[in-house]
């Protein structure tokens, strides 16, 4: 009674902002508008056996992953990333909009919690950024999302695991190769991961998979058998 009252209170004070249209959510104790949630577009059953990506019903594998031979060793996604999540993700990343973590960490454990469960992780990892962009920002998205994750799922959060070594360009208008280039030596493992068999990696958007590519890269190299990655959106199959 005390926890819902205090809840209650919260809402009118800070009041719930919807992450697809960026009004006041109206419904007390909800994270985003019933008719913007209506507007998500979620993958499906019919997704990459790999990535995730949604695919035809007949493919087993998207296109990217058929040409591609991935470090790591599978993943999904929770939402299709398009104009709604595009805006959203956007604001979450450059405009202090940390709250979104809540909803979108919801997202994550109500969509693919079971299958997280399966792969048997010891550990969520959050894409790390430089900490140069950590200090402009403030945050870091993708581990702002983890920790919502790990509420939920009890899997502890380690981001001391990885850091960025370097200032990379944006990854959203350079081609495959390009990625796998601006991706090396990005990252390194500082942290101990002598206890560590099998993690999850998180990020906030998989287009093709070079992020995570470079992370499982570091990760394995470190002695991690198994590198699984979970991320809010993710793009269309080919």
């Amino acid at each position: 009674m005390i926890t819902d009252l205090l809840s209650a209170a919260a809402d009118i004070i800070y009041p719930r902002i919807c992450p697809v249209c960026g009004r006041i959510v109206s419904k007390r104790g909800r994270d985003i508008c019933p008719q913007c949630e209506r507007k998500l577009s979620y993958v499906g059953n019919d997704h990459c056996m790999r990535c995730g990506k949604p695919v035809d019903e007949d493919a087993e594998f998207c296109g990217d992953c058929m040409g591609t031979q991935h470090i790591y060793d599978e993943g999904r996604a929770a939402l299709v990333y398009d104009t709604y999540m595009s805006k959203s993700i956007y604001r979450f990343k450059y405009a202090g909009k940390q709250e979104f973590a809540r909803f979108y960490g919801q997202v994550i454990c109500d969509r693919l919690g079971r299958k997280i469960k399966s792969w048997n992780v010891d550990a969520i990892i959050p894409v790390p950024v430089h900490a140069g962009r950590l200090k402009k920002r403030g945050y870091n998205q993708a581990e702002l999302i983890a920790r919502q994750m790990s509420k939920r799922l009890g899997i502890p959060v380690r981001s001391d695991v990885v850091t960025r070594e370097k200032v990379t360009q944006a990854q959203k208008n350079l081609s495959a190769r390009e990625r796998q280039n601006n991706l090396k030596k990005a990252f390194k493992v500082t942290g101990n991961v002598v206890k560590l068999e099998s993690v999850l990696v998180v990020d906030d958007i998989y287009t093709t998979g070079a992020t995570v590519d470079a992370m499982a890269g570091c990760l394995k190299g470190a002695g991690i058998r198994r590198v699984y990655f979970t991320s809010l959106c993710i793009g269309r199959g080919n």
